[in-house]
């Protein structure tokens, strides 16, 4: 047996490694997600529901008269 085998707690795993390293953030989760999953039909509905997101709120403050007027 080796040292990494008897003594297993001075060997981090990859789960330790992975809950030392960095967040990589929600956007940079889900664009691994949509490479990782070859998911790539997702990325336009998502940037259309941000964008009608935009939208709706505009439409609530002083904006909303001009935002109106382009439909």
């Amino acid at each position: 047996m080796t040292q990494s085998q008897q003594n297993p707690q001075s060997d981090p795993g990859q789960f330790e490694k992975n809950a030392n390293s960095p967040s990589t953030g929600m956007v940079g989760e889900f664009l691994h997600f949509l490479t990782h999953n070859k998911k790539w039909w997702l990325f336009p509905i998502i940037v259309i529901l941000l964008l009608m997101g935009v939208l709706v709120v505009l439409g609530g403050t002083a904006a909303g008269p001009f935002i109106y007027t382009l439909f």
